[in-house]
């Protein structure tokens, strides 16, 4: 074991290799395990690593997920971090380790046995899962894009659509192929622009019989009385009109009651035929954390934190990004589950957690809201920008926010790989944008 000082070096271990996790680690592995101040450990269930934003665009087959994804193994050993593959499923506080499922591979041999891996310090950076709060039929019929995988499956069925639309004529009055998308936040907004832009590009591609307008129907069904509720109501206004403009139908003030093989039903009696349905609407954390070995949770499962997101039940237990239900100024309040949130208690957390180590006191996380960027594909970008631009917000689209969405993806790549390697890789993107479709047909 690596030693400081004549003992054994700190060990941090990170549970999850999202945004928030990854930079995490790569930020404590430059700044201490470089310098073997620490033994810092990554634990995720997954090999890779793809930053969550971009779902929509894999499910919409406008990026392929492995053109985009970083291993870890790699990471861990430019960045002076160990990576352990596995889910964790347990915790206990009183020996100081977590314990990590069996891996299995695609035919349910072993790869690696059940594990436990210890900690002195743990950091839980679990992220979150979409929640269906329960609605009959949602688990059965039901896409989740929680995951590369689950984007990769709505890919292969939004193609497969398609195929049987070319080749099959449509009857006088026979309706058209629906996706219905169950959430108006931007998952929801983004990938239904999205599917529009991929169903033009589908029909260029030899498959005449194939008509978007005719053939493929796009809706967006919400709870709240307009899309994007939590964001500035202008900046709602804005993404609902050009939706409408592109033909995708907004329902809105629709509980989502039933969801069969045939549809989508809502309260209001109103139900939506459908060949695919997404459920983008609400989240939560895993199940399994709300019984972890007695640490305080909210209604969705977050783990309470303080400020200095330290767990409110053991000091040496910590959480950040979407798991963590964080203190935001003095209310009730808690800091919204956005990638910015994670990059910022990333960022704050590799100073405390340093900080510790020399003995001082921890930081206390503070939340500031630099506004929203929602991504219609091609069509348009909008958002609103906050802090010390304005008093309030700056609304802003087109291309200037275009440029602000994708420079977004490239902080977190330079945080992540620096920037020469982001600079390369931009590059790549670049020449595979000019050399491959426009989109992924498989």
């Amino acid at each position: 074991m690596t030693q400081t000082a004549g003992r054994a070096a700190h060990r941090i271990t990170i549970v999850g290799g999202g945004a928030g996790g990854l930079e995490l680690a790569v930020r404590l592995g430059k700044k201490l395990g470089k310098h073997k101040k620490a033994v810092i450990t990554l634990v995720d269930a997954e090999r890779t690593h793809l930053w969550k934003p971009l779902l929509h665009q894999v499910a919409a087959g406008t990026l392929d997920s492995h053109e985009d994804e970083l291993e870890y193994l790699a990471l861990a050993r430019d960045h002076h971090f160990t990576f352990r593959l596995g889910r964790m499923d347990g915790l206990d506080r009183s020996r100081k380790e977590i314990f990590v499922a069996p891996t299995f591979d695609e035919n349910g041999e072993e790869i690696l046995p059940r594990q436990s891996i210890p900690y002195d310090t743990l950091v839980l950076a679990l992220g979150s899962q979409t929640n269906d709060f329960g609605t009959p039929g949602a688990q059965e019929h039901t896409i989740m894009l929680d995951s590369p995988g689950a984007a990769e499956r709505f890919h292969q069925r939004l193609v497969n659509a398609c195929l049987r639309a070319q080749n099959k004529a449509r009857a006088p009055g026979e309706g058209r192929f629906t996706v219905t998308i169950i959430g108006g936040g931007a998952t929801g907004v983004e990938l239904s622009a999205e599917l529009h832009m991929t169903a033009k590009i589908v029909s260029s591609y030899g498959l005449a019989n194939f008509d978007p307008e005719k053939d493929l129907k796009i809706a967006i069904v919400d709870a709240a009385p307009r899309l994007l509720q939590a964001l500035p109501e202008r900046l709602s206004i804005a993404v609902g009109n050009e939706l409408r403009q592109l033909d995708i139908d907004v329902h809105t003030n629709e509980q989502v009651v039933e969801v069969t093989k045939e549809g989508v039903r809502m309260g209001s009696g109103k139900f939506i035929p459908s060949g695919i349905v997404v459920w983008a609407a609400g989240i939560k954390v895993a199940d399994f954390v709300k019984e972890l070995d007695g640490l305080e949770t909210n209604r969705i499962n977050q783990l309470v934190v303080h400020r200095t997101l330290q767990t409110t039940r053991d000091p040496s237990v910590f959480a950040m990004g979407d798991c963590a239900a964080c203190p935001l100024d003095e209310g009730k309040t808690t800091v919204p589950p956005r990638a910015q949130s994670a990059h910022q208690e990333a960022n704050t957390l590799s100073k405390s957690l340093a900080r510790m180590l020399e003995g001082k006191s921890l930081l206390e996380f503070r939340y500031r809201d630099h506004g929203s960027l929602v991504s219609l594909g091609n069509y348009s970008t909008v958002g609103s920008l906050m802090g010390a631009l304005a008093r309030g917000s700056v609304f802003i689209e087109g291309t200037i926010a275009k440029w602000m969405y994708w420079w977004l993806h490239k902080h977190h790549q330079i945080v992540v790989n620096g920037w020469f390697r982001t600079w390369l890789s931009t590059w790549t993107d670049a020449i595979n944008w000019i050399r491959n479709p426009r989109i992924k047909l498989h």
